[in-house]
């Protein structure tokens, strides 16, 4: 049964990565996409991809999901054009690593306004829309990083750990109104994310440091996304991708120190490859 065709679904961070993927993925399968990114000439070419083929739709549309007025159209002009939202991912995200001490406030509001915010402002205003329907779809993008923690990544982890709680809270609540609420909780996939966040603390951009980085064997978005998407298929309340990594959240559930102290030899092996 294919649970996709004909259906609604809008996907935010659509236009690389992950959420491109998602948005291929769906529109094969006979799903009617809303590409909504903040870079909407990648997003075009999204659409340019997935019209390509035949009976595909997909429509790019400009969204800043740290802005709610922007959240509030995109899901209101939705609603106005196909008179109905079955799914809707809040993908997208940003990262700004380094230590703590080299981190400000800016770098901190910057990232929850996107990876915390971004998923409240889109489920505030498609869950009245989805109890009005009596269902509806809602997989909120978090990360391994948001159930683990993470080396050099305080904001991250604390904004993906955020939507981890956030999104299990309201799977609870939702499942009366016929609304599903699911987490993605990505491990290490090749992304743009990688090549695009900043890195605040110098020893991190060293070319030693950067050499290691790029030579990590990560699988990308293509590899994974049909694991992704039974995740979403079975309403898992947790979707893991690459599942091989969920050992590392069952190792930091056994033994609570062993990834901190990992991570303190990690770093402290970075600051000596300057």
């Amino acid at each position: 049964m294919n649970k996709f065709k004909n259906k609604v679904a809008i996907v935010t961070g659509g236009a690389s990565g992950i959420g491109k993927s998602i948005c291929v993925y769906l529109a094969s399968h006979g799903a009617k996409v809303i590409i909504a990114d903040h870079s909407l000439d990648e997003a075009k070419v999204v659409e340019s991809f997935i019209t390509s083929n035949n009976g595909c739709y997909g429509k790019a549309v400009y969204v800043d999901v740290s802005n709610p007025k922007d959240v509030k159209s995109l899901i209101e002009n939705t609603v106005k054009e196909h008179e109905q939202i079955d799914y809707l991912f809040n993908n997208a995200g940003i990262s700004v690593n380094g230590e703590f001490q080299d981190l400000n406030l800016k770098h901190w509001k910057q990232v929850l306004d996107v990876n915390l915010c971004g998923v409240i402002y889109g489920c505030h205003f498609v869950y009245p829309i989805m109890r009005k329907q009596g269902f509806g779809h809602i997989i909120n993008t978090a990360s391994l990083g948001g159930l683990i923690p993470g080396g050099l990544t305080t904001i991250y982890s604390a904004s993906k750990h955020a939507v981890v709680g956030f999104s299990l809270t309201l799977r609870g609540e939702a499942k009366q109104y016929g609304i599903k609420v699911n987490v993605f909780c990505p491990g290490y996939i090749r992304t743009n994310i990688q090549k695009t966040t900043l890195q605040v603390s110098e020893f991190m951009n060293s070319e030693k440091n950067k050499e290691m980085e790029a030579n990590m064997n990560f699988l990308t978005p293509e590899d994974c996304i049909d694991q992704i998407m039974i995740g979403v298929k079975k309403n898992r309340g947790i979707i893991f991708s690459p599942k091989k990594q969920l050992i590392y959240w069952w190792l930091h559930r056994l033994f609570p120190e062993l990834i901190p102290n990992i991570w303190d030899k990690m770093i402290r092996h970075m600051k000596k490859n300057i």
